[in-house]
């Protein structure tokens, strides 16, 4: 049976646009990753290794001007659909750029930044929206486990690094949500920093994502403080970060390894030379933070495995 996961962000769709679609393949909307709408422009589909233009009796097409150009006002209802009609509710999400909706998926949203001392306090005239559809793959990470599990059944320090879009973040939920469960290994605490709402994806105080029994979710902090409050208040065996690349990051990770608690995190990057470009992530390297690093690539789909290193892999 197809995977119909885009169905559920239908109702946050004008009417046209969710006739559209559904006219279109199913089979191939299965595998949409994200939906892009701007105005007067059709709206864009964009899949794993290719992208289409919607058109109006729903067949995905090359080229724009073969394409539905969606409206200003559908755009602006879109908006409406996605805020439940209310802004104001949904202002602190609107400040950091996105709403995340039921499901885990998420609404990136462009427009003109309303900006208070300094600091973005809202966006205004939206001038762009890219819906990402959340797929969790229950199971990704069991290949991978055996090389990230030290003798005793617990996890190494690990360091997970891909260019966008790789798989990185799907990758480790799915670490999460094992660790987590105790899926062949020993169940571990798990502290989770989920600065951009991506791993968890809460909404009023609930994942809508798998992360596990054993996971609590700091949600929209910033990761150094986050791992100093998990620290503080939750005693973790485990503490989870994204993206990391700040200095702050760095000396909050080192604060947690230095006090026993295992680290899984995630950086931007494609190759070694890329770890070792940039400063902070190097310097980790140089301090042993990370006992495994992960290069993944869209070689054969998100979150193809290139590579497990030893974290103390440096240049001669």
């Amino acid at each position: 049976m197809a995977d119909l996961a885009y169905k559920q962000i239908l109702t946050y769709l004008p009417a046209d646009l969710r006739e559209m679609l559904r006219r279109a393949d199913q089979e191939q909307l299965a595998q949409l990753e994200e939906l892009r709408l701007k105005p007067l422009t059709p709206p864009l589909c964009r899949f794993s290794n290719n992208e289409a233009f919607l058109a109006w009796d729903g067949s995905l097409v090359a080229h724009p001007q073969d394409g539905q150009a969606l409206s200003i006002s559908e755009l602006h209802k879109t908006v409406m659909l996605l805020s439940d009609s209310s802004f104001y509710a949904i202002e602190e999400e609107l400040r950091r750029g996105y709403i995340t909706l039921p499901g885990g998926h998420r609404a990136g949203l462009c427009g003109r930044a309303v900006l208070s001392h300094g600091e973005i306090k809202n966006l205004k005239e939206i001038s762009a929206i890219n819906i990402r559809i959340a797929r969790p793959v229950n199971g990704l990470a069991a290949p991978l486990l055996p090389y990230l599990l030290d003798p005793s059944g617990r996890l190494y320090h690990t360091l997970i690094v891909s260019e966008p879009r790789g798989g990185k973040t799907t990758l480790l939920r799915d670490l999460i949500r094992t660790i987590s469960d105790g899926d062949n290994t020993i169940p571990m605490r798990v502290g989770i920093v989920d600065e951009r709402s991506e791993l968890a994806a809460m909404r009023g105080g609930i994942p809508q994502l798998p992360i596990g029994i054993r996971s609590d979710v700091l949600d929209g902090c910033p990761k150094a403080e986050g791992i100093n409050m998990l620290l503080r208040s939750m005693g973790p065996e485990v503490i989870v970060c994204d993206e990391i690349g700040r200095e702050e990051d760095a000396a909050a990770i080192m604060e947690a390894v230095n006090g026993g608690v295992r680290m899984l995190c995630s950086a931007h990057g494609a190759s070694k030379e890329d770890l070792l470009s940039r400063p902070v992530l190097s310097e980790l390297l140089q301090q042993k933070a990370f006992d495994r690093i992960v290069l993944l690539s869209r070689r054969e789909g998100p979150g193809t495995v290139e590579w497990v290193k030893n974290g103390s892999f440096l240049p001669c």
